[in-house]
């Protein structure tokens, strides 16, 4: 870890943790990949390499080890800290402030106790050759691009040459939908046809089902999903099975059988309502930010939308369907990795990582006793209304999890998220709190994806061949460096935005804290026993428990009886995560998403395996790196002055009108008693 390490890791984490949480708080959300800040270190590196004195300050030329230390410092700066959202909600929802050390030291603990489960999950989902975490192909690949010279025939393009060319395409081409013409983003053009009928708009518009919906906005299209031309074929057609079953057959089915009293609100939206349709005033049933019996049943009942109920249903089916599926699948796997855990893998590059030497397992023991100590002492010292064993119940849900997660996350590159049942088991044990409840669901859900996210840095610089206690320390100061950045950035926007995160702000109505909030709102305030318990509308979403845990057993017993066949490629937790996203990703993200896919993942690798091997996922990191200089350049030209293009019929965003409203009209709010 030199010194050019130290300069570049800490610039580009400071900017990356920077933009991206600035981003988050967009209307239309962008995340600037770490792929970008690959491309910008290695001709940073290079000049450092050149214009430093020789010495302790630049032992040499600049390393593929020290680029890939970078990147994975920066890929753990990258993140928005989800404990963010609860910052935002306080502030902006709830009309309370626990302060910076409060909102830092919760951000912090929650960012870090990843690190204790990746370093026992190492053995199992990073020496095995069979988890190949096939998101790191990309970096794989671009490091490879970068730093080796290649074999070329005469004519042929490096991987470099088509790297340069392809960023600088995307980069001139997203200006057109993300500046000019931002109608290319989503164009509904069937709802276009006839944008008065209430129906073609539901189910055809962007905000609605999507059918037909195109988008030509590469941002747009990867936005939730992540990119479509590094996820294997097999799993996107799981990914695309399971979202036409629950969006295109299920939802439509429950709304226009008007099932729940869906047809009182919009198909598609996160947002709460009352009994009659009406927006949903969460401060008329608390008192002190915890549920007011007495107001709660003088203001009604909470209702959501057919589409949001059906997701958490879906929701439960895939996490009880983890658990089986992992039993099934891989329990024998599992078992014969548990015995040879500390024996040396087969793997080829498990036996050249042997000549650094490995982390020892009470590093990460102590700092996850630390986190989880800090973690305890945050919620007890301030008003979070999580006690101590509400803590550690999270925590052990998290750790729980984290195998069966990883192994689908380390095949698939999809991550079945702890959300739900974090905030289901905590509304049932503390109802009412809704900080409670969200803090929990953090503690719980994030921790599991942060040891997802390391334990994938890990196999990077295993596949890197990158010294594992090097990676400990850029790992831990990228995550140190983006928790501050995250805060401090949230504070300035929350203080210096009129409006943010509401509907009456343009550009930073904030979807995901939106989305948040209610489920603050659905799982804290009113509590899985009045939104899901006997006497609810909602209470056969329960059912989705049983109906996941069984779902996996015929198939897995169909497989044995057929073997070879497609009856090999069902995964079927993948497939009931495919609408996870939603809301706040859009059905025709999903659908714009599978084409790309079939488009690179199906037809390149089949009928141009040459050409898809060796340029595909390069292609991916150069679109990526093209759109976001784009927004980079758009915001400190324009988006900071307040400078739009000039308005025609290309910016303009009510081509569809009624794709958000519901089936039936809203009736007149009642008049507040005098």
């Amino acid at each position: 870890m030199t010194f050019r390490y130290y300069v570049m890791a800490i610039i580009f984490s400071l900017i990356l943790s920077f933009f991206n949480q600035f981003f988050w708080f967009r209307t239309h959300p962008m995340t600037i990949s770490t792929l970008v800040i690959q491309l910008l270190s290695y001709p940073f590196g290079r000049f450092l390499a050149r214009v430093l004195p020789a010495g302790p300050l630049n032992p040499g030329p600049f390393s593929i080890k020290e680029h890939v230390l970078v990147a994975l410092t920066a890929n753990c700066a990258g993140g928005t800290a989800y404990a963010v959202d609860i910052t935002v909600i306080q502030k902006v929802f709830y009309g309370e402030d626990f302060g910076f050390l409060a909102n830092f030291l919760l951000i912090l603990c929650t960012q870090m106790l990843g690190y204790g489960m990746a370093g026992v999950l190492r053995r199992y989902l990073v020496y095995p050759a069979a988890m190949i975490w096939p998101a790191n192909l990309v970096q794989v690949a671009l490091f490879n691009t970068l730093h080796k010279d290649e074999e070329l025939a005469p004519g042929q393009w490096s991987r470099f040459k088509f790297f340069l060319v392809a960023t600088s395409g995307m980069f001139l081409y997203a200006w057109i939908p993300g500046f000019i013409f931002p109608v290319l983003s989503s164009i509904a053009w069937i709802c276009w046809i006839k944008p008065d009928n209430l129906v073609l708009s539901q189910l055809t518009g962007a905000g609605g089902l999507g059918f037909g919906a195109i988008s030509l906005d590469w941002n747009n299209i990867v936005s939730f999903l992540g990119s479509p031309l590094i996820i294997p074929w097999w799993a996107q057609v799981n990914i695309g099975l399971g979202f036409v079953l629950i969006a295109w057959v299920m939802v439509p089915i429950a709304y226009y059988t008007n099932l729940w009293d869906a047809k009182k609100f919009p198909i598609l939206t996160p947002s709460l309502f009352t009994t009659e349709g009406h927006h949903y005033d969460t401060k008329q049933i608390l008192t002190n930010n915890v549920l007011d019996e007495k107001k709660y049943q003088e203001y009604g009942s909470l209702r959501i939308s057919t589409f949001f109920a059906l997701t958490y249903g879906i929701g439960f089916a895939g996490l009880s369907s983890m658990m089986t599926h992992t039993w099934l699948y891989h329990r024998h796997k599992l078992v014969a990795q548990w015995k040879q855990s500390r024996e040396h893998s087969e793997d080829i590059h498990h036996r050249l990582m042997q000549a650094y030497p490995e982390v020892p397992d009470w590093w990460y023991a102590a700092l996850f006793v630390i986190m989880t100590v800090i973690a305890v002492v945050t919620c007890e010292v301030w008003d979070y209304k999580l006690p101590w064993w509400g803590v550690l119940l999270a925590i052990a849900i998290a750790a729980i999890f984290a195998l069966p997660v990883g192994l689908i996350q380390a095949i698939t590159n999809q991550q079945p998220g702890l959300n739900i049942i974090t905030e289901y088991v905590i509304g049932y044990m503390l109802p009412g709190r809704a900080i409670a409840n969200v803090t929990f669901k953090t503690l719980g859900y994030i921790s599991m994806a942060q040891a997802m996210t390391f334990t994938s840095d890990l196999k990077l610089g295993h596949y890197m061949k990158v010294p594992p206690r090097a990676m400990f320390w850029a790992q831990l100061l990228g995550t140190v460096i983006a928790g501050l950045v995250n805060l401090l950035t949230a504070n300035w926007l929350l203080s210096s935005q009129p409006n943010i995160c509401t509907k009456e702000s343009k550009d930073f109505q904030c979807p995901s804290a939106n989305t948040f909030y209610s489920a603050s709102v659905i799982w804290g305030v009113i509590a899985p026993d009045r939104m899901f318990g006997p006497t609810s509308i909602y209470n056969a979403i329960n059912y989705f428990f049983i109906l996941g845990f069984l779902l996996p057993i015929p198939f897995y017993y169909l497989k044995k009886v057929f073997p070879n066949t497609f009856l090999d490629y069902v995964h079927i937790p993948v497939l009931l995560a495919a609408t996870g996203m939603m809301p706040p990703a859009q059905a025709y993200h999903y659908t714009n998403w599978l084409a790309l896919g079939f488009a690179f993942q199906f037809f390149a690798r089949r009928y141009h395996p040459d050409w898809h091997l060796r340029f595909t996922y390069i292609l991916s990191a150069a679109f990526d790196s093209g759109t976001a200089f784009m927004v980079l350049l758009s915001f400190f030209l324009f988006t900071i002055r307040e400078v739009e293009f000039p308005a025609w019929w290309g910016t303009r965003y009510d081509l569809c009108p009624l794709e958000g409203e519901p089936y039936y009209p809203v009736p007149p709010a009642p008049t507040p008693a005098a």
